[in-house]
């Protein structure tokens, strides 16, 4: 039996729930947002995802409000980091909302030669290069 036959119980009796990741980002990263949607996707990904991607004008406190509700559903939050996070409001918050509420976050540098700094939302927090490897290492402790 493989690591993910194990990880998801093929060919045993086993009810493993698949980990609900949110991913916070700044919208001029949007394409790497989808590109890890689809990962998540895929047959083998270890994890599923809650999309909290702006599909309507929201007011700011009703974003914020259906925002914290699906973070405190979620085994943890992933923030994919960028030269523009540190200047993404949004993601910024989403960030500090995973803290307030104890919920594990990481975060995960889009480029590994091109990287921005940090946001101090993550002060103290592990911050991966994006990898597979890395990724699933990651969802699997959540």
């Amino acid at each position: 039996m493989g690591l993910l036959d194990w990880l998801f119980g093929v060919g045993e009796n086993r009810d493993v729930r698949r980990k609900k990741v949110f991913i916070s980002f700044a919208i001029e990263d949007v394409q790497y947002r989808n590109y890890l949607v689809d990962q998540a996707r895929e047959k083998h990904s270890p994890f599923d995802f809650i999309d909290m991607s702006v599909k309507k004008k929201w007011n700011q406190r009703e974003w914020k409000d259906k925002c914290r509700r699906k973070i405190k559903r979620c085994d943890g939050v992933i923030a994919l980091l960028s030269k523009n996070t540190h200047m993404a409001r949004g993601a910024r918050w989403e960030m500090k909302c995973a803290v307030e509420e104890d919920v594990k976050i990481i975060g995960m540098h889009i480029f590994k030669d091109n990287k921005g700094a940090i946001p101090k939302e993550l002060k103290g927090k592990r911050v991966i290069e994006w990898s597979w490897n890395n990724l699933e290492k990651v969802i699997n402790k959540l």
